[in-house]
Formats: structure tokens, C-alpha cells, sequence
């Protein structure tokens, strides 16, 4: 899971950020308000976790934003705002919990983990399936029916993503910059190279077909028809 953390308190950015890398999250962050907002449009995260008083854009123009968007992912605000009043705003412009700062640890872990569970049907905090497709988190390790699947790193990654957000299009630009990174000189199209070399791996077990071409956009995970417990024969 990936998530996109916006505060400007350098101290406080920090202690966030290694607190959820040590509990297994990739954490991207921005000190600024304008900044955050972009990487956030990107939508590339499983979670945004923000400040509401940023310099620049202030977390609140941050959510419109997304929202505006049609951008669904979980946001959790993590402010010294405290009154009713700026819980109630918060939440009724789009976020999906508030939290006030100091902040105890376990329960900021333990509202993570519950913003994540309602981003998809994930079987338990190690595994990710979905028919006979199964990918576990902690060994890298992927499978059909039972039967081992060899992926390389970038390969895992991609077809983690595109599991993450089953039965769902997303653009080659969104898929190259969650797998690839922001930063990165790639081009989009490393996305159709790697398709490709899934493609040919799934099609050992008949499930090459689970990865769907949307035409000038993107791709989606999607079964339409069970994939066989064993690859073919010759």
C-alpha cells in the first residue's frame, strides 16, 4: 500500500513517515501545500494522510480538489484543529476521518489500517487475491491455482497495483508513475513492455486475457472467465 503524506513540520513529516515505513507502507511526502495537491491528483495512492494548515494550498482546497476529480481515495486529516466546528468542515468537505494533534501512535496506525480496509476486498494484511490469482505481500511471491507464478520485482509491482485496483481502468501514465515512480524519466510506455512480458507469463495458465486493453487509455484487471489450476501442457 501507498500513501501520500502532507505536512509541513519537517520534525513531524519525518517521525510520520518512518512510523508507517516501519509498518510496511511505501510513503511518498510533500512540505507544501500545491505540491501535495499535484502528487495527490495523480492518483496513485492508496491513502492521503494531511495537515489542514499548509503553506500554499491549505489542506481543506486539497480534498476539494481530489473530490472534484471523482477521486475516491481515502483521506485522513491530521491537524492541531481541534473545535467541533473544524471537525465537522473537514469531513464534510470530503475526508474520510479527522484526527487531532498530539496524536497517539497506535491510534494513528489503527486508523490507517482501517481507511485501507475500505479500499478493497483484501483478504488479510499479507495476501491479495483474487479468483485463483494470488499474490503474497511479505514473500513477493505470486500463484495460479496453487501453482507458482515467476515474476521479477517490477512485474510483482505492477500486477500488485493493477490487483489493488481490480475491475477498475487505469491510465498507462497512472500505472508508470505508481510503479515507476514520480521522479522517474521512463516513459509510459515501459507499461505496454511490461503488459507484454506479464501477459506471456499468464498465458501459461490461460489467464493471460485477466489483463484488458483499454483502447487510448489504460488497462484493467478483470476475470471474465475462471483461469485453469495448471498451466498447458507442450
Amino acid at each position: 500500500m501507498k500513501i501520500l503524506v502532507v505536512e509541513d513540520d519537517v520534525r513531524l513529516l519525518k517521525t510520520i513517515n518512518t512510523l508507517l515505513q516501519e509498518e510496511g507502507y511505501k510513503v511518498d511526502s510533500a512540505a507544501c501545500g500545491d505540491e501535495g495537491c499535484y502528487m495527490a491528483e495523480q492518483g496513485i495512492y492508496d491513502l492521503l494522510l494531511l495537515d489542514r494548515m499548509l503553506p500554499g494550498m491549505d489542506g481543506l482546497k486539497i480534498v476539494r480538489s481530489v473530490r472534484a476529480k471523482q477521486m475516491h481515495t481515502p483521506i485522513l486529516f491530521l491537524t492541531a484543529r481541534d473545535s467541533v466546528e473544524d471537525r465537522v468542515q473537514g469531513l464534510d468537505t470530503g475526508a474520510d476521518d479527522y484526527m487531532t494533534k498530539p496524536f497517539e501512535v497506535p491510534e494513528l496506525l489503527a486508523r490507517v489500517r482501517a481507511l485501507l480496509r475500505r479500499r478493497g476486498p483484501v483478504e488479510s494484511e499479507e495476501v491479495l487475491a483474487y479468483h485463483r490469482l494470488l499474490l503474497n505481500l511479505r514473500t513477493k511471491e505470486a500463484s495460479i491455482g496453487g501453482e507458482r507464478l515467476e515474476l521479477t520485482q517490477k512485474e510483482f509491482e505492477l500486477l500488485e497495483y493493477l490487483l489493488r485496483n481490480r475491475e477498475q481502468i487505469l491510465t498507462r501514465d497512472q500505472i508508470c508513475t505508481r510503479v515507476w515512480g514520480l521522479e522517474s524519466d521512463v516513459g509510459s510506455n515501459i507499461v505496454d513492455v511490461y503488459v507484454f512480458y506479464l501477459r506471456k507469463k499468464l498465458k501459461a495458465f490461460d489467464c493471460e486475457h485477466i489483463i484488458q486493453t483499454v483502447r487510448n487509455v489504460g488497462y484493467l484487471l478483470k476475470e471474465n472467465a475462471p483461469c485453469l489450476a495448471r498451466p498447458e501442457s507442450g
